[in-house]
């Protein structure tokens, strides 16, 4: 099995040494979205989703159309459309172009877009998709601690700068060196999807020797490669569970299609409510929906893990926002979670 994810990886390296992470990222967003789409009517969305367990609720809502049948209480028939990307830029660049009318990345992506949409497009977070631990996992045993990191090391992340691993590896370095010295660990890191990454870690790569990830594919480096361990958990760094990833839209979408936005957040709850219910399902459902090889045990493992929740109910976001702030990575300043996300009894209470 290692062998065929290293070979894997050896193949896609090729490529992203060829076209580099970015481009690569950028003919994927070409490709499969074109560049803009025009706007249409109640009864249409289009969702971006990206790699791992952390997009769970919407494997679920697509496999149990929930979607649908909470549009036909709305009266409408929806059609939904899927697509998947890598990296909050390439998923805000689809956003902004019209291509896509939900896009699901990080606290990150969502914060960037929010501030430069600030009073135009007017982009704020829908929901959550529940709480997940984040580790940036290594295979140099000489690192233990950010603070071990040296131009030696190569981290992966989805997008550099803008992706939520990145913003919590720069949070991590403000309270490591000060926030004058925030970017201090950006040049180590290097975009590439989870999926390569995870192949480079069990492949024990020196092209890449850390990934800053996202479950399951840290769970996997882990019990594949005995040298890879945990460096940083996203919880340290944010103070305790928080929600990494978000969904998020235009104000014009949600005003101009509010049949359709209810019915996806309807369609979020009932999917949050069957992987609590029923996380042996939940895990069929994610095997089947993203064609996994994942061990099926380790996978339920992990929708069991009590540090995991999901639920719509964005938790724990706003030390990140400030951070971000503070830095000069968004020019608005939010005061609050609701600064950055719409106004729904779905995800009140959140923080």
């Amino acid at each position: 099995m290692i062998e065929k994810i290293g070979k894997a990886f050896t193949r896609r390296t090729r490529a992203l040494r060829r076209t580099g992470a970015a481009s690569l990222v950028a003919l994927l967003a070409g490709a499969s979205l074109g560049v803009s789409a025009p706007a249409h009517a109640e009864g249409q969305i289009r969702i971006a989703e990206q790699f791992g367990v952390v997009y769970l609720m919407l494997n679920v809502a697509r496999d149990q159309h929930f979607i649908e049948q909470e549009g036909r209480k709305e009266g409408i028939d929806i059609k939904v459309d899927w697509l998947r990307l890598s990296g909050g830029a390439a998923v805000n660049d689809a956003l902004l172009s019209g291509a896509v009318d939900i896009a699901g990345a990080g606290v990150g992506p969502l914060l960037t877009v929010w501030d430069r949409t600030h009073g135009r497009q007017n982009v704020k977070g829908v929901a959550s998709l529940g709480n997940l631990p984040y580790y940036l996992v290594s295979t140099n045993p000489n690192v233990k601690t950010i603070a071990d990191l040296t131009s030696k090391d190569h981290i992966a992340v989805p997008a550099v700068g803008v992706s939520v691993q990145s913003r919590v590896l720069q949070y991590a370095a403000a309270k490591q060196w000060g926030d004058k010295q925030f970017d201090k660990l950006d040049p180590l890191t290097q975009a590439i999807p989870h999926p390569d990454a995870t192949a480079a870690i069990i492949a024990n790569s020196t092209v890449v020797t850390g990934h800053f990830g996202n479950p399951p594919f840290q769970q996997q480096e882990l019990a594949a490669n005995p040298k890879a361990h945990i460096v940083l958990n996203s919880y340290d760094v944010l103070g305790g569970p928080s929600s990494a990833t978000v969904l998020y839209a235009t104000e014009k979408f949600r005003q101009d299609n509010p049949r359709t936005y209810r019915a996806f957040v309807a369609a979020l709850v009932d999917a949050a409510k069957l992987i609590d219910a029923h996380p042996d399902q939940a895990a069929d459902i994610y095997i089947r929906v993203n064609d996994s090889k994942i061990d099926r045990n380790l996978l339920i493992k992990i929708l069991r893990d009590p540090q995991v929740r999901f639920q719509t109910a964005p938790q724990n976001t706003l030390g990140l926002a400030q951070f971000m702030y503070r830095v000069g990575a968004i020019r608005n300043e939010p005061k609050s979670w609701r600064d950055y996300f719409f106004d729904d009894p779905a995800i009140s209470g959140g923080s």
